[in-house]
């Protein structure tokens, strides 16, 4: 993965970050716009990682911190870049960062038909939590 680097995403990513998700097919949500990337870059500006091959973003992962808990979301990566070992960093990466503001416990939100995902996510050391659901409502 020499060629393959991972920084803070900048306002000039938000259009590559949402064309990345398309490409990975990742399941499109109501966020899934200019301005809610561009709200997550300016709220905490070290919460959207990306990976990057040359100039082109080829991976992303959300990870914020409420000071409760960590949350992961939109962990994505090309299909082009798939099983090179970006996901697995981008998730090292993120448990880094929020390990270092004090964070003791992380939440992955995966898509339980997602079976890739699922996969990744428990190989990554995640598991789930009988008895517990989420709960959402789009506003």
């Amino acid at each position: 993965m020499t060629d393959i680097t991972f920084r803070d995403a900048r306002d000039d990513d938000v259009s590559a970050v949402l064309e990345l998700w398309r490409q990975a097919d990742a399941p499109p949500t109501v966020t899934d716009s200019e301005v809610a990337v561009r709200a997550v870059i300016e709220r905490d500006d070290d919460a959207l990682l990306l990976a990057v091959a040359g100039t082109t973003v080829i991976g992303t992962l959300i990870a914020t911190w409420d000071g409760w808990r960590g949350n992961m979301y939109r962990l994505a990566v090309h299909p082009d870049y798939r099983r090179r070992g970006v996901a697995t960093r981008l998730v090292s990466e993120g448990e880094d960062r929020l390990r270092a503001r004090g964070c003791r416990r992380i939440t992955a939100l995966v898509l339980e038909d997602e079976t890739h995902a699922v996969e990744f996510w428990s190989r990554v050391g995640y598991t789930t939590r009988p008895g517990m659901a989420r709960y959402k409502r789009n506003l």
